[in-house]
């Protein structure tokens, strides 16, 4: 396990020197790397559910320090993959905006002779290209607040999860009553319901505002 862990982290390391090099390359080179990053990714997730079966299997006295390991290279991913699908955001948005200006500006204008009128309808153009570009701005931020939002949640459950157990190893070593031991599995059940009941209010918020934008 010791092994993956250490490959693990590489790929991990290796995925955030290339997120740093993407603004410095173009063309195909660009291309390349973002697929490269892709898959480095994919193999770090792959890696991460290996290691969660290989944990099982540890030792006792070394389960809790391969645990800590384990779920600090899931936190490192999950803070990877969503800078990486960021970018692609920002990247599609960008060419949108560059092809609808072309397009712009390649529109054929006709005449009185030829049409009867003069109006070009630009400010139109601008102005919805303008309003476009806005909502895709909106949309972006609103989805990374709630996939930032989620991770936190995922994360505060996490350490939930992992004070209940320590709570509950101290309970039996020191032999708390069954009834306080009730109470601290009411407080996790409780908290539980708050995870989720939070994740279905940042979805529904989601969609109204996506919704709303379209």
């Amino acid at each position: 396990m010791e092994t993956l862990t250490q490959q693990t982290n590489r790929l991990v390391l290796q995925v955030q020197a290339q997120l740093n090099q993407l603004g410095r390359e173009t063309g195909e080179d660009l291309l390349a790397l973002e697929n490269n990053v892709d898959l480095t990714l994919k193999d770090i997730f792959a890696n991460t559910e290996a290691l969660d079966a290989k944990l099982i299997k540890e030792p006792a006295h070394r389960r809790q320090s391969s645990k800590l390991k384990v779920d600090q290279i899931k936190y490192d991913v999950r803070h990877l993959d969503t800078a990486f699908k960021t970018y692609l955001r920002k990247k599609r948005m960008k060419e949108e905006q560059e092809k609808a200006r072309e397009d712009l500006l390649s529109t054929t204008f006709t005449t009185n002779a030829q049409s009867g009128d003069t109006s070009i309808m630009i400010d139109h153009s601008l102005q919805h290209h303008t309003r476009l570009g806005g909502a895709n701005r909106n949309m972006d931020e609103m989805l990374d607040n709630g996939s930032n939002i989620l991770a936190n949640l995922r994360d505060q459950r996490m350490s939930l999860k992992g004070i209940q157990k320590r709570i509950f190893d101290i309970g039996s070593t020191l032999g708390l009553s069954n009834t306080v031991m009730r109470l601290i599995e009411k407080r996790g059940t409780q908290d539980k319901w708050i995870l989720y009941g939070g994740m279905l209010i940042t979805f529904f918020i989601m969609y109204l505002a996506f919704s709303y934008l379209r």
